[in-house]
């Protein structure tokens, strides 16, 4: 029964492969030629995974990369269908700026970092890789930058202050208040207007 409900839930899982590649190794007899892949798995509601997988065939390569992806699936804070913040992040030669963007905008962003928003169910961002446009090492930047967002609550957690003290906006409760609206009655109109009818005549 665990495993039918474990299977049931890899299913609802979103996979995309973001680059598959052949890898050549030389040997004495000569060449060996392997696979590799990198798979980003999501369940479009913040939880997102990536993996690589390596193995003589493609298809396993790809089944090793989803596993290693749903294993390494972390939670990616999203505020209003978007990112709560701007980030640079960098892992090698590769950056890569993350903005958040308004409803309507969509995901502006390169093939290999789309399929990591659209998994993790981001509808709303901007995305620019500045340096190296190496597959691994962008996936890898992006990772590490949604994983170092921060919401506004949880910084001022952190800080042990509340989000009142760390925006310096206090909201003043708004009291309800009873205004009373007079009511004109239409009686002096209509005799303005009969005396107004009969001075014309």
């Amino acid at each position: 029964m665990n495993y039918d409900q474990k299977n049931y839930e890899e299913e609802k899982l979103l996979e995309k492969i973001i680059e598959t590649k052949r890898v050549a190794k030389v040997v004495k007899g000569g060449r060996n030629f392997s696979f590799s892949a990198i798979v980003v798995v999501g369940d479009k509601k913040g939880n997102v995974g990536v993996g690589t997988g390596k193995a003589n065939e493609i298809v396993d390569a790809i089944r090793k990369a989803k596993e290693k992806a749903t294993k390494a699936m972390f939670k990616v804070p999203i505020v209003k269908g978007t990112v709560p913040h701007e980030i640079v992040a960098r892992y090698g030669a590769s950056r890569v700026m993350i903005k958040p963007a308004s409803e309507g905008t969509g995901v502006i962003a390169g093939g290999t970092t789309r399929a990591i928003f659209e998994a993790a169910g981001i509808e709303n961002i901007l995305c620019k890789s500045l340096g190296s446009n190496t597959p691994c090492n962008v996936v890898k930047a992006t990772i590490d930058g949604l994983k170092s967002m921060r919401t506004i609550a949880e910084v001022a957690a952190l800080r042990g202050k509340t989000i009142a003290q760390l925006t310096g906006f206090d909201p003043i409760p708004i009291k309800s208040v009873n205004i009373e609206i007079p009511v004109m009655s239409a009686e002096p109109i209509e005799t303005s207007l009969s005396e107004n009818s009969e001075e014309e005549k």
